[in-house]
């Protein structure tokens, strides 16, 4: 495709504006989009004429923060100014459906129609009809930092050619990083945070090892072998094991060629085989679990007393999120009882909108427990005369109620219908 910033005109620059989150951390200069509404209308006209006249538009830096990780590390996240995240939305939306219909069906990350939970059925469905297998759990060593700039031009000369599109890209990916006050230009990696990073390392990947899995490597295997990815997170499935060690070998080589590594330590191959169906007598503990966008996949007992895949809430993120709870308990305990419970109502609705997944409903009901407790707690630590007591905090509990824990997510649903 030759011809496609055609596509950008005002309407379309007003459609990325409403697509575009409001509530965002300000860039490096500071504006909202509050501010930017100001004279909408000729913020996005300016930014449009800028953008398609070549030199007059320069992408400014992204101001980097640092997240915390479960594992206590930290995730450097690239934050775009206002004006520049509409920008990005507006290319985006141009180079979606361009890439849509290529992309492969063991893709879910950012995605349009697709989401964490589908991914996570397909892992349910595929194991179940295989009767288990061996896992590959990869991860791959800073993809955001290590994504090389060189083979992205490439792979998108490969689809898209278009001069507007293709300069608007090298300029983010150019337009370096600020942070403690200083600004640096590496030769690789695409900001975690920006508008489309998602989109280019889904590109990247897709050419990296989607295809390359799909085309070259699954027809060569003896058993059946699958590959889940949600953006740069991915796991492989293996009926035999013998190809499950052939693909290992093989899997670094691939990266490697395109700038990428995976870490030695994350990154394993287990044993995953349905308990029921075991003939090996060694005496080991069983299958082992792995974890993959928050949840510890293991074998368990169904009602039935059948073995099944389950999902259960991982430790990191269980520790994470009642961490983020007790943080808020600990500033917030000066508010009136009423507004805390509609806050810690609303913290746990989108905990269980989350991890409310079929098999899970014992970790659900441990962290509305723990909620309470560090509630409790808190509340107790206002004024010393404000300790409660539990009769005095269960009283309170029938007055101010937390949400109970539901499964909002069926994996056998979502298996049915993909």
């Amino acid at each position: 495709m030759t011809s496609l910033s055609h596509h950008m005109d005002l309407d379309w620059m007003f459609e990325a504006y409403r697509l575009t989150r409001k509530d965002g951390a300000a860039g490096i200069d500071g504006q909202t989009a509050k501010d930017y509404e100001v004279n909408l209308e000729d913020n996005l006209r300016s930014l449009l004429d800028r953008a398609k006249s070549g030199d007059r538009y320069k992408a400014p830096p992204v101001r980097r923060v640092h997240i915390p990780k479960g594992d206590g590390s930290t995730r450097p996240l690239g934050i775009p100014t206002f004006e520049d995240k509409v920008l990005q939305r507006a290319v985006v939306m141009v180079l979606e459906p361009l890439y849509e219909q290529d992309f492969l069906d063991c893709s879910y990350g950012f995605r349009p129609g697709r989401s964490a939970h589908q991914a996570l059925a397909e892992i349910f469905s595929r194991f179940t009809r295989m009767g288990g297998g061996w896992v590959l759990d990869v991860d791959i060593r800073k993809f955001f930092d290590s994504l090389d700039h060189v083979h992205l031009r490439e792979i998108l000369a490969d689809r898209m050619r278009d001069g507007v599109i293709t300069r608007l890209i090298g300029k983010w990916l150019k337009a370096g990083v600020w942070e403690k006050g200083a600004i640096s230009h590496p030769d690789s990696g695409s900001p975690q945070g920006g508008v489309v990073s998602p989109v280019l390392s889904n590109i990247y990947l897709h050419e990296v090892l989607d295809v390359w899995f799909e085309r070259e490597v699954k027809p060569r295997l003896k058993g059946q072998a699958f590959l889940v990815r949600y953006a740069d997170d991915f796991v492989m499935g293996f009926a035999r094991e013998e190809d499950a060690y052939r693909v290992m070998a093989v899997l670094p080589k691939r990266f490697e060629r395109y700038g990428l590594t995976l870490h030695p330590e994350k990154t394993r191959m287990l044993d995953f085989q349905n308990p029921g169906n075991r003939k090996d007598s060694k005496g080991d503990d069983g299958p082992g679990n792995f974890d993959f966008l928050g949840f510890t996949h293991h074998w368990g007992k169904s009602r039935k007393g059948c073995w099944v895949v389950r999902q259960k809430t991982s430790k990191s993120r269980f520790k994470r999120a009642l961490q983020r709870i007790k943080e808020w308990c600990r500033t917030n305990r000066h508010l009136p009882v009423g507004e805390q419970q509609k806050a810690l109502s609303r913290k746990l609705k989108g905990h269980y909108g989350y991890y409310g997944v079929t098999g899970n409903s014992m970790c659900l009901g441990r962290f509305r427990n723990e909620v309470a407790k560090l509630w409790k707690n808190w509340l107790s630590r206002r004024s010393q005369r404000a300790y409660l007591d539990w009769p005095s905090f269960t009283r309170l509990l029938m007055r101010y109620p937390l949400p109970i824990p539901r499964v909002v997510h069926s994996v056998c649903r979502h298996a049915a219908n993909p």
